[in-house]
């Protein structure tokens, strides 16, 4: 026997010691008690978790807990992109939890369930299966299910021809996952992103179109329930690029805490203190990016010390406020970006971001909505491109002025935007601001979704590159028009350093 295997068997004997242990029953139990929690049993998932499964359940179950069981139980044909922050017990509840739950209500499981490769897919089935071979309470509930001839690893069946469950690796061939006539009805994808896949888009690119044209053709009729589950600290990942291509499926999204607050998503196994301590130990970007899925990548050019996070100056102490537009007509391909910019004596502070593929109208709502918060005393300059100026723009903004009973204070740019190399622009405009300290960002936007995209395409400009570029685009140009409102010290831009001391007091 190979080192792995008997490593693996060891651990396997060592689940089932672990799980009969904890699941002594009740010798004493009159019939009318039995009926009585199997009852509960199908409809109650928190005692389920509690009395099936108690050598997992360290702390009671929280309440998106409850919530995707029963969801599962309820919807027979669903495709779910599970996205909880790290430690909050996916793959507990979509291996284990809710396929028995699905089961012990009366209907037939085929589970694939599908790893980063074959042996970790195996690693995840031997849990299921170890309790269905040694969990007490369920076999006294729901009866010996060890079905001899059909037992292996990553690939059973149970007694009562009621559950099938095969493990499969990323990427594997699906053709042999028909049992006859019957084929996979609930599939669930655990955590298949590695170190290895985020560095390869080709690699994620493969393993989405084998998601979608292998894995899901697996699945006939009725009944097809779909999961994948990880955490999503990537800029770029399987499970995102599942999403974009398909808004229409749900995204069971959790963050493990409140950024402000501390205070966690499941309070019944974390205290206020716990994240608070995990960012002090590993530091408030890398928590955000595993628990809270706020992702997080280091540019070449435009770097992480670069992006000065501070408490912005009073709206009405700025000496000028742009709100530069750039225009994507259709929002399917590019983001329609809006950018607040303001001047603070020699600083660019970016204070507001709108950052989203959708209609030019939703931006043009953003726009009013934002310049309705500010006090009367505020004069909030929009632009746009004049290349961009045509009739479907004048059409959005006639429309949303119809909305809000007002015109928007917007004017046509004449900075052109073929003007020389965009890479070149956008790194000559904006680099030497972020190089000298005098670019900041507003620390209350931070969490902000719009804000964090924005960041993430100003990182991704680099020579050659290839992404969405709207964001820095509109910063840029933002930035460029502020420029001319700085007044320098005898004239000479070399000279600003001279009045720090009035660039601190005002800050």
């Amino acid at each position: 026997m190979k080192l792995a295997d008997k490593q693996a068997k060891e651990r396997y004997l060592e689940k089932l010691r672990v799980i009969k242990e904890g699941t002594a029953i009740n010798p004493f139990e009159t019939p009318e008690e039995k009926q009585e929690i199997i009852a509960r049993l199908k409809k109650d998932p928190a005692f389920l978790c509690e009395f099936l499964f108690p050598h997992y359940a360290s702390a009671k179950p929280a309440w998106f807990h409850i919530r995707l069981a029963k969801f599962a139980l309820k919807n027979k044909w669903f495709r779910r992109l599970v996205r909880w922050g790290r430690g909050l017990a996916k793959s507990v509840w979509t291996d284990i939890f809710i396929p028995i739950f699905i089961w012990i209500n009366g209907e037939f499981i085929y589970a694939v369930i599908v790893g980063n490769n074959h042996d970790k897919a195996c690693d995840l089935t031997d849990d299921l299966k170890a309790e269905f071979e040694s969990n007490q309470r369920l076999i006294h509930y729901f009866g010996d299910q060890v079905m001899p001839g059909h037992w292996e690893r990553g690939d059973f069946r149970t007694k009562d021809g009621r559950f099938f469950c095969k493990a499969i690796g990323m990427g594997q061939d699906c053709r042999g996952l028909r049992k006859g006539s019957l084929r996979p009805n609930y599939i669930n994808c655990d955590d298949l992103e590695d170190k290895d896949t985020v560095k390869n888009p080709k690699r994620q690119d493969e393993e989405v179109q084998w998601i979608k044209n292998s894995l899901l053709k697996t699945m006939d009729g009725d009944t097809q329930r779909f999961f994948y589950t990880n955490n999503d600290p990537w800029v770029r990942s399987i499970q995102n690029l599942l999403e974009k291509l398909h808004p229409n499926w749900g995204v069971d999204l959790v963050e493990a805490y409140n950024e402000e607050t501390y205070e966690p998503a499941w309070k019944e196994k974390y205290d206020n203190n716990y994240y608070r301590k995990l960012e002090e130990e590993d530091g408030a970007i890398s928590c955000r990016a595993e628990y809270n899925h706020k992702k997080h990548k280091k540019g070449k050019i435009f770097k992480d010390e670069m992006l000065q996070w501070g408490k912005r100056p009073r709206i009405d102490h700025f000496e000028h406020i742009v709100g530069f537009w750039d225009i994507a007509f259709s929002g399917e391909n590019d983001y329609n970006a809006v950018k607040v910019w303001g001047l603070h004596g020699f600083n660019f502070w970016q204070i507001k971001a709108f950052v989203r593929q959708c209609i030019m109208e939703d931006a043009i709502r953003f726009m009013y909505h934002y310049e309705a918060l500010l006090p009367e005393s505020v004069i909030l300059h929009w632009r746009l491109e004049k290349q961009f100026w045509n009739k479907p723009v004048q059409d959005a903004l006639d429309i949303v002025e119809l909305e809000f009973k007002r015109s928007l204070n917007i004017v046509v740019s004449d900075n052109p935007k073929g003007k020389g190399n965009k890479y070149d622009r956008i790194v000559t405009g904006s680099l030497p601001y972020y190089q000298q300290g005098r670019v900041f960002y507003s620390e209350a936007e931070y969490a902000s979704n719009d804000m964090q995209v924005g960041i993430a395409q100003l990182k991704d400009i680099e020579p050659g590159y290839k992404t969405h570029d709207d964001s820095p685009d509109a910063d840029q140009q933002a930035i460029e028009y502020l420029s001319q409102f700085v007044v320098y010290p005898n004239n000479n831009k070399n000279d600003y350093k001279v009045t720090g001391t009035r660039r601190n007091n005002r800050m």
